[in-house]
């Protein structure tokens, strides 16, 4: 499985219970596609979101983002991580 990072442009003003209610709704349906959403960050200053998962697609990341009411704007994959 590979790592995606992708990212929603439009959420400004996000507050932390919406954010966490974003990311358990892709919880609660990501494993229809094989997807699992590791963490999720916003600046709801600038109206971003990041969300980092593993998937074997970009695709299925977006078929659940889609589905859960938040499609991504840009995904990334992700080939090397440092720690």
């Amino acid at each position: 499985m590979a790592k995606f990072m992708d990212v929603h442009h439009s959420m400004k003003g996000i507050t932390e219970e919406q954010l966490l209610e974003a990311h358990n709704a892709d919880l609660a349906i990501e494993g229809d596609e094989s997807v699992h959403f590791e963490r999720a960050w916003a600046d709801p200053e600038s109206g971003l979101v990041y969300c980092l998962s593993e998937a074997p697609s970009a695709e299925a990341v977006q078929r659940v983002h889609e589905r859960a009411g938040h499609k991504a704007d840009e995904i990334h994959p992700v080939p090397l991580t440092a720690q």
